[in-house]
């Protein structure tokens, strides 16, 4: 047996257009089709932001503080933050997230030290408020970003993701696409989608080794 040597068969926005038409039982005929398919594929990046972690649109950024100042604005294209730390000096220190309550109930807001919590507003363009601010203008704040995911623009773009969540993504089409010219078929295409989402989102999980422990806090001895 003779296999091809190919790892790279990939779909452009088009191609999952007519896919998903074709789970709809439908066929692409007019250009208003590829229109209100594009617009659902885009909605249906930002549903898979709010469903949680995707792990390859996590990006480490980074950015050197400047002496007093506490805030600093962070791309739009970023989502959330998932964890910060303070680099001085070629030394790595954790920072804390708060809360937006925890963050305004600090009594000094201005207290310069080394920065080791912080607050993400998360505004249009998120602000990563620090405290204590920054006593010096060389520390640097490195985090990890989950961001948003591109676009689906122009038809013959590929799409922004792995191989692996493929079908995932053209079976949330099929399903978003039979909400409006599909209706006996959207349940069927609703289970499908979940399911492919559940299989793909348990797979992209980062994978860490822990211990579990027994707590004895509430035992007494005899």
């Amino acid at each position: 047996m003779t296999t091809s040597g190919n790892k790279d068969f990939e779909l452009d926005v088009a191609e999952y257009v007519e896919e998903a038409f074709e789970r709809c039982g439908l066929e692409v005929r007019t250009g208003y089709d590829l229109k209100t398919a594009k617009r659902s594929l885009n909605l249906l990046l930002a549903d898979w932001a709010n469903r949680g972690l995707n792990q390859w649109t996590i990006k480490q950024r980074s950015f050197t503080v400047t002496q007093a100042d506490g805030e600093y604005l962070l791309g739009a294209d970023v989502i959330d933050v998932l964890s910060v730390i303070c680099r001085r000096n070629g030394v790595d220190y954790s920072m804390e997230r708060l809360s937006r309550d925890d963050y305004l109930t600090i009594p000094n807001k201005t207290q310069q030290s080394r920065p080791n919590q912080f607050f993400l507003d998360r505004q249009l363009t998120p602000n990563l408020k620090l405290w204590p601010v920054p006593q010096n203008s060389t520390d640097v704040i490195v985090y990890d970003a989950l961001t948003r995911m591109d676009d689906a623009d122009i038809y013959t773009n590929t799409m922004d993701l792995p191989f692996r969540f493929y079908p995932c993504l053209a079976a949330g089409l099929a399903y978003y696409l039979a909400l409006k010219r599909a209706p006996n078929r959207v349940e069927l295409l609703k289970a499908v989608y979940e399911e492919e989402f559940d299989r793909a989102a348990t797979e992209d999980r980062d994978r860490a080794s822990f211990q579990v422990a027994p707590s004895f806090d509430s035992y007494r001895i005899g």
